[in-house]
C-alpha cells in the first residue's frame, strides 16, 4: 500500500479512538503484551473538552470504524480519573478489537451503581479476582491491584493480565517514546506497527497492497481545537529492519519545493528529499535486498515529487545540477512538441523513475517530461503536463492555494516526507486502497473544507513526526485565474469547445468536435464521458433543449446535411435525425416563444425554411417556407412588448423581420451590405452593421436609422439590451469606452451576463492571448491568458466562481477557473 494511503488511514485511526475514552510511571507494566495502539490520557477533562470542540471530530461521527470503536468502548462512559490512564487494543479473533484500560487506583472511579439493568458477578482466576459487570448491551470485566484498576472488553485479556501480572517486560522503544512523550497534551498515541491489526488493513481492498514496513514504532502527542486537530511525535525503526523512514537515514532533510509546481488544482502532494543521494541509494539497496551499484545519474537529485490531479499524475525532479540528467534524457527522447514555449519530451525509457526511486515511486510511466525552472516535470501522459506548464505560465501553484497554507502551519518547513492533502485527494486514495464501504462513509462525512498533511523529519535513529487535519482558512489569492485541466483530442478541434448542462448534477460539462466529426461530451474534470461519429460539421452552437418536459436536457444542432438532437448519452433523438439533400444548412435556430418549451427548431438551406415542432413535424402555420434570396445566417428571435419578431438576413442584403406566422411584421426597404456579423436587440432596436462599419437600427415602427462607427470591413460586434460592443482592428470599444489591446488578429467579441455582472471577452488568436473585460472596459484582474479561440464562460460547479473553456493547441481544449 502506498505511504500516502497509509497515513490517510492512520490519520483516520487516530480521530476514530478517541471520542469514547472517558477517562509515566508504571502503567504500562499492565498491560498485556503485543498491544497496536496504547493511547495514555494525561488530563481526561482537557480531552474531552478537545474532542468535542473539534469541528473534524464532529463530522466523523458517521465512520463505521468509529462506531465499531465507540461500541467496544461503551463501557468506559463510567470511568472518571483526575491522574494519567492507559488504553491499550488488541487483536483479540479475526476482525475484533478488544481494549485493557490501567488506571490509578487513587485518583479514579470505575462507578456503575447509578445504572439500571446491571448485573455484577465475582469470577475467581489463579488467585486473582475478576469483577463481569454487565451494563446495557455491553460487558466490562475488572480487577484491581495495589496501586491501580484494570479493566477490560474481553475477559481472557484480563486473564491475561493476571497470569502475566508483575512478568510483563515492557518494549524498550515503547518505554523510550513513553518516557519522551509530552506531558502537557491532552494525551499520547503509540502505534505499533510490528503488530498486525485489522484496525488498519480491514479497511483494505482484498487487491490492495499490504501496509508498509514504514517503521516499528510511531509515537504522537494529540491537541486540538475547534478547527484543527494535530499530532506530534516520533518514528523509531531500528536499524536491522526494512523500515521505509529508513531510507533517509543519514541524509538531511531538505526544504520541500514540489508545491511551488504543482498545478493550482492539484488534489495532493507527495515530496521527498534527501541532501545526499548516493546515501539514500545505499539505503534503498538495503530496503530492496538489493546489491546494484547505485547509478550516478541521479547523484544530483535533492527532492523527488509526486503531484496527483484530475487528469492524472506529475513526478518532479529537483536538482542542484542538471547537466547529466539532461545529457541522458536527450539521449532518450523520441520526440518532442511546443507548448505554450516549454518542449514536452517523448521519452523511450517510460520506466526511469520507477526504477531509480523504487520504493518511493512506483507503477509510474516517464513517458513525457519538460523542464520548469532547471526541475524536471515528467507524466504518463501529455495532459498533465500541459496543466503544468499552463499554471506555471499564469503564476498559479498549489503552494497559493488555501489548503496548502493552512496545512503548512505549523509545520517544518524543511522535511524528508511531506504529504499534503485536498478532501479530495482523501476520497480518491480511499477510492484506489480502501473497501467500498470505507469509502462511502468517508465522503459522507463531508469534509471538503478540510486539510491534511503529514510530515516525517529524518534524525539520528528516528524521525519526527507531524500529523494534521485542519479546516481551511480564508487564505484565498483573490482574482487569480487557474488553468484546471488540458485535454488533447485524436484530431484538431472543428469548433470552439462550449458547456453543456448535466441535468443530472445541475453542473457543465464540454462539447466540441473534431475534424474527424467525432463530437465529444467532456466531464467537468477533464474525462471523455463519449464520443459520437457525425456524417458532417457542426454549423454555429449546439444549444440545449427539454423536449420532453421533464428537466432532461438534449443537444440539439445542424451539420451540414443534418438536423440532430442527441440525447444524454450521446443518441439520437427520433424523430430528430433528418437528413437534407444537397447540404449546405444554416445553424440551428431554436425559438421558444412563451419559454414553456413548446419548442421550434427552424432549418434553413439556402431560400428554404423548414420549422419544426417538438415532435419533429414541419408547423404548418408558419407560412414563410420560401425566402427570395439565400438566408446567410440562422434566425433569431426577439420578444418585445409581448410581441414576436423573427429576423432573416438575406444573401440580396434584404433584412426580414417576420410575426409568428411568417407573415411580415416590419418593412424594411433600405437594403444592408451585412458585415457577416448577427442582428442583435439593442435598445428595443434591430441592430446590425454593414460592411463598412455603419450600425443599422430599425426600431418596432419600422423607423431605420443609421450610425456610421467608421469601422473596418472585418470588425467584429456584439450587444445586449444596453450594452453594444465592437472590435475594430486592435481597437476594443465597450459602451462608447475604447481599449486600445496589443496588435494582433482577434475574433468578434462576446458579451457574457452572469451574476449580475457583465463580461466581454475577445481572443487574440495570432498572439494566443484571451482578454476579459467588465462592462466599464476595465480588465479583468490576471487576463489575458493563454487561449486559441473565443471563450465560452459559465459558474461550472455551481460554487458562484466562474470557469472558462477555449481551444488551446490545435486538437486541445484548455479549461481555467476564476476565483
Amino acid at each position: 500500500m502506498r505511504f500516502k494511503a497509509f497515513l490517510t488511514l492512520l490519520s483516520f485511526v487516530m480521530i476514530c479512538c478517541q471520542p469514547e475514552i472517558k477517562t509515566s510511571d508504571s502503567l504500562l507494566a499492565h498491560l498485556p503484551p503485543n498491544a497496536h495502539l496504547i493511547i495514555k490520557v494525561n488530563n481526561l477533562s482537557n480531552f474531552q473538552s478537545e474532542v468535542k470542540n473539534s469541528s473534524f471530530l464532529e463530522k466523523t461521527n458517521t465512520l463505521g470504524l468509529r462506531k465499531d470503536l465507540e461500541k467496544t468502548l461503551q463501557g468506559l462512559k463510567n470511568v472518571s480519573t483526575d491522574a494519567p490512564c492507559l488504553l491499550a487494543f488488541y487483536e483479540v479473533g479475526k476482525n475484533n478489537q478488544e481494549f485493557v484500560m490501567v488506571l490509578k487506583r487513587n485518583n479514579s472511579k470505575f462507578q456503575t451503581d447509578s445504572l439500571e439493568n446491571r448485573t455484577v458477578e465475582t469470577l475467581s482466576y489463579q488467585n486473582g479476582t475478576i469483577t463481569k459487570h454487565t451494563l446495557e448491551n455491553c460487558e466490562v470485566f475488572s480487577t484491581n491491584t495495589d496501586e491501580s484498576i484494570l479493566l477490560s472488553s474481553s475477559k481472557m485479556l484480563m486473564e491475561n493480565t493476571i497470569r502475566t501480572k508483575n512478568s510483563n517486560p515492557v518494549n524498550k522503544v515503547l518505554q523510550r517514546l513513553y518516557d519522551t512523550s509530552s506531558s502537557n497534551k491532552s494525551a499520547a498515541f503509540f502505534f505499533n506497527l510490528d503488530e498486525p491489526t485489522s484496525l488498519l488493513s480491514g479497511q483494505l481492498k482484498e487487491t490492495a497492497n499490504k501496509l508498509p514496513n514504514f517503521a516499528d514504532w510511531i509515537s504522537v502527542d494529540f491537541s486540538a481545537n475547534s478547527d484543527h486537530s494535530s499530532f506530534n511525535g516520533v518514528a523509531i525503526a531500528s536499524d536491522s529492519t526494512k523500515n521505509f523512514i529508513n531510507l533517509f537515514q543519514g541524509t538531511i532533510p531538505l526544504a520541500n519545493k514540489v508545491a511551488l509546481f504543482a498545478p493550482k488544482n492539484a488534489e495532493a502532494i507527495v515530496s521527498f528529499t534527501f541532501d545526499d543521494f548516493e546515501v539514500f541509494s545505499q539505503n534503498q539497496n538495503t530496503y530492496l535486498d538489493r546489491t546494484i551499484q547505485g547509478d550516478t545519474l541521479f547523484n544530483t537529485v535533492e527532492e523527488l515529487g509526486l503531484v496527483y490531479l484530475k487528469n492524472g499524475k506529475l513526478a518532479i525532479l529537483g536538482s542542484y545540477g542538471t547537466e547529466s540528467i539532461l545529457e541522458y534524457l536527450d539521449s532518450e527522447k523520441s520526440g518532442s512538441t511546443s507548448y505554450q514555449g516549454s518542449e514536452i519530451t517523448t521519452l523511450k525509457n517510460p520506466d526511469l523513475l520507477a526504477k531509480g526511486f523504487n520504493p518511493l515511486l512506483k507503477n509510474f510511466k516517464s513517458n513525457f517530461y519538460t523542464i520548469l525552472e532547471n526541475t524536471f516535470v515528467f507524466s504518463e501522459q501529455k495532459e498533465p503536463l500541459q496543466t503544468a506548464i499552463a499554471n506555471y505560465k499564469s503564476r498559479s501553484s498549489f503552494s497559493e492555494t488555501p489548503a496548502f497554507q493552512t496545512a503548512m502551519e505549523g509545520l517544518a518547513n524543511e522535511s524528508s516526507i511531506l504529504f499534503v492533502s485536498t478532501a479530495t485527494g482523501i476520497e480518491r486514495f480511499s477510492e484506489e486502497e480502501f473497501v467500498p464501504s470505507f469509502v462511502k462513509e468517508l465522503k459522507s462525512t463531508k469534509l471538503e473544507d478540510h486539510t491534511f498533511a503529514a510530515q516525517m523529519v529524518a534524525d539520528k535513529g528516528f524521525a519526527h513526526s507531524n500529523f494534521s487535519i485542519a479546516k481551511i482558512g480564508r487564505t484565498a489569492s483573490s482574482n487569480s485565474v487557474t488553468p484546471l485541466f488540458t485535454l488533447e483530442l485524436d484530431t484538431d478541434l472543428a469548433m470552439d469547445p462550449q458547456f453543456a448542462k448535466n441535468h443530472r448534477t445541475n453542473k457543465q460539462e464540454i462539447v466540441v468536435q473534431d475534424r474527424n466529426n467525432v463530437l465529444h461530451l467532456i466531464s467537468s474534470n477533464g474525462k471523455v464521458l463519449w464520443k459520437k461519429q457525425l456524417e458532417g460539421r457542426i454549423r454555429g452552437r449546439i444549444q440545449q433543449v427539454d423536449i420532453y418536459k421533464n428537466g432532461r436536457l438534449q443537444l440539439a444542432f445542424c451539420t451540414n446535411n443534418q438536423f440532430l438532437i442527441l440525447d444524454r448519452n450521446g443518441e439520437e433523438v427520433a424523430p430528430f435525425a433528418m437528413t437534407f439533400e444537397g447540404g449546405n444548412l444554416n445553424p440551428l435556430a431554436v425559438f421558444d416563444y412563451e419559454g414553456n418549451k413548446n419548442y421550434r427548431f427552424v432549418v434553413t438551406q439556402g431560400e428554404k425554411v423548414y420549422m419544426y415542432n417538438g415532435q419533429g413535424k414541419i408547423v404548418n402555420g408558419f407560412t414563410y417556407t420560401r425566402a427570395q434570396s439565400p438566408i446567410i445566417a440562422e434566425p433569431k428571435h426577439f420578444r418585445v412588448a409581448n410581441r414576436d419578431y423573427l429576423v432573416f438576413q438575406l444573401e440580396d442584403n434584404s433584412l426580414k423581420i417576420l410575426h409568428r406566422a411568417g407573415g411580415e411584421r416590419i418593412k424594411v426597404s433600405q437594403k444592408i451590405d451585412f458585415s457577416g456579423n448577427e442582428v442583435f436587440l439593442y435598445k428595443n432596436k434591430f441592430s446590425v452593421t454593414n460592411k463598412k462599419g455603419v450600425l443599422h437600427q430599425v426600431d418596432t415602427k419600422g423607423k431605420l436609422t443609421s450610425t456610421n462607427f467608421n469601422l473596418n470591413k472585418d470588425h467584429g460586434m456584439y450587444a445586449t439590451s444596453k450594452t453594444l460592443v465592437f472590435m475594430d482592428d486592435n481597437v476594443l470599444s465597450i459602451r462608447g469606452k475604447k481599449v486600445e489591446l496589443d496588435l494582433g488578429v482577434y475574433t468578434p467579441p462576446k458579451i457574457f451576463y452572469i451574476y449580475d455582472k457583465i463580461y466581454v471577452s475577445v481572443t487574440d488568436i495570432q498572439n494566443q492571448k484571451i482578454y476579459l473585460f467588465d462592462s466599464q472596459a476595465k480588465s479583468i484582474p490576471n487576463f489575458p491568458i493563454f487561449g486559441n479561440s473565443l471563450i465560452d464562460l459559465v459558474d461550472m460547479d455551481n460554487d458562484r466562481h466562474l470557469e472558462l473553456v477555449a481551444k488551446d493547441q490545435e486538437n486541445s481544449i484548455i479549461v481555467y477557473k476564476m476565483n
